[in-house]
């Protein structure tokens, strides 16, 4: 019994490290080319590929049928049971349905082009910005399609690669668009690397199955099905995506386009840092716990074991991140950006909570009850849009990274509430008191930042650091053979 609790644990922290990993390098390419837009453009023109981005990513929700997710499932059955005929008509059906996805995102924008003009600018007219957009709508809708596709047939080491070469790409091609065009060069940019990201991934996707153009009556109808398992899943990202334009419309109205770029740099750098550990969920967690969705004692112990490993793998990484803003903002993006040292600190503790949260929230997609999921993620986003406003309006930048930890707790407690009065969760001792210890550390090295200054904050910070890492480590040696394989290794 010891060893099989120990292989489940070595093996959550194999793949968490293993996707992590690759979503870090990702995340590091990514953050040398904000460097360099943050140089070249500025904190407004920051703001202004902020705001455009969202509003592609809004487009795309709303009009991307849930292509992404319905699909999976099915490929997924027909490529386990070797069934190749079936398996061929249903990526055709996929990809004439991102095409349908296609058409449909190129008239959205050029629909609410005017709408949103209005809505996210006070001044001048961006209209043609918005209805351009239109093209990588459409190309996003067919990657979405194809890496699907990579997904559900177990190409897992192409996705990989696709992410890797899209984010080389798109540094090499678009920071000489920022460098010759400055903010007018931000659109053909988005549009560019929307390009780009299509071309890898049908190249990837294209020599796994060839195109292959037929069309039957039958394809309309299956995509329907497939359309409509997905469609709660599409409602919820559209809302989200929606909360994020009208945040930074806001911010924009109520303030500038640099307080846009200031809370789009703070916010990037806090959420994509920890996504290098939740990158592994939907991967690998997701699946293992779909297959124990319906025995309620075994998928209390994957989630529980998840958000162990995830949380003290992710702690000590948040001790440091909180220490070292101040150094690492200047570095990732220019001395313009310094104000959101104090608004990335604090936003930082809402990975905590993120971290105790999404293990559980993957319980109701595991279960495919798409209503309650859509139900969660939309009070999860009226509260950050609420505390945004309030916060922003009383203590200015900072007081969105305020607002962010609200929702984020708010979240943690709707989530976990619901899961354990309809699913029968129940956290375990283990993950409440490694929870509380790292938590401590957290708040104790962001109460360093309030209190002290000089010799005194750096050394006090690194003794957080250190004592949360060898905490973590301490757990970890306990749970899995970690410790023994690095001591083989290494011949210690």
């Amino acid at each position: 019994m010891n060893n099989q609790r120990d292989d489940n644990y070595s093996h959550i922290l194999k793949y968490t490290s293993l996707f992590g990993g690759v979503q870090g390098l990702v995340i590091l390419i990514g953050l040398v080319r904000n460097k360099a837009m943050a140089w070249l453009l500025g904190a407004g023109g920051m703001g202004f590929n902020a705001l455009l981005t969202s509003m592609q990513k809004f487009a795309s929700q709303c009009t991307n049928l849930g292509i992404s997710f319905g699909a999976v499932p099915r490929l997924s059955a027909l490529y386990d049971r070797q069934q190749e005929q079936q398996l061929q008509y249903n990526i055709q059906v996929i990809r004439l349905w991102s095409l349908i996805a296609a058409g449909l995102g190129i008239a959205f924008c050029v629909v609410v082009s005017p709408l949103m003009n209005r809505f996210t600018f006070t001044w001048g007219n961006h209209t043609l910005h918005y209805a351009v957009l239109a093209l990588a709508v459409a190309m996003t809708a067919i990657t979405s399609g194809e890496m699907a596709i990579l997904k559900a047939t177990r190409r897992l080491a192409m996705v990989a690669k696709t992410q890797i070469y899209t984010v080389l790409l798109t540094l090499v091609s678009s920071v000489p668009l920022y460098y010759f065009l400055g903010h007018s060069g931000v659109l053909p940019a988005i549009v560019l690397i929307a390009f780009l990201t299509m071309l890898v991934t049908i190249c990837y996707s294209y020599k796994c199955y060839p195109f292959r153009f037929t069309f039957r009556r039958s394809m309309l109808r299956e995509g329907r099905e497939m359309i409509r398992l997905g469609l709660a899943f599409v409602l919820a990202a559209a809302i989200g995506s929606a909360t994020e334009v009208a945040i930074r419309a806001f911010l924009n109205i109520e303030g500038s386009l640099d307080d846009v770029g200031l809370y789009n740099a703070a916010y990037m750098i806090t959420i994509t840092y920890a996504g290098m550990v939740f990158s592994a969920m939907e991967a690998d967690y997701f699946p293992r716990l779909s297959g124990v969705a319906n025995d309620i004692e075994a998928t209390n112990s994957t989630v529980n074991k998840q958000i162990e490993v995830s949380l003290l793998l992710l702690s000590p990484m948040l001790v440091a991140l909180i220490a070292t803003l101040p150094i690492l903002i200047p570095l990732l993006f220019t001395s313009e950006f310094t104000p959101i040292v104090q608004m990335a600190q604090v936003a930082v503790l809402a990975m905590y909570f993120k971290v105790l949260t999404l293990p559980v929230a993957y319980i109701t997609l595991a279960r495919r009850l798409s209503m309650s999921y859509l139900l969660l993620e939309s009070s999860y986003f009226v509260v950050l849009m609420v505390a945004i406003v309030v916060g922003f309006r009383l203590w200015g930048i900072w007081g969105t990274g305020l607002a962010i930890v609200v929702a984020h707790v708010s979240e943690n407690i709707f989530v976990t509430g619901y899961a354990t009065w309809k699913y029968h969760y129940s956290i375990s001792k283990q993950v409440v008191r490694y929870s509380l210890v790292q938590l401590f550390f957290g708040v104790a090295a962001y109460a360093v930042t309030l209190l002290t200054e000089g010799f005194t904050y750096w050394i006090t910070e690194a003794a957080l650091t250190v004592v949360s890492t060898a905490y973590s480590i301490h757990i970890l040696r306990q749970k899995t053979h970690l410790w023994e394989r690095l001591k083989q290794r290494f011949r210690i």
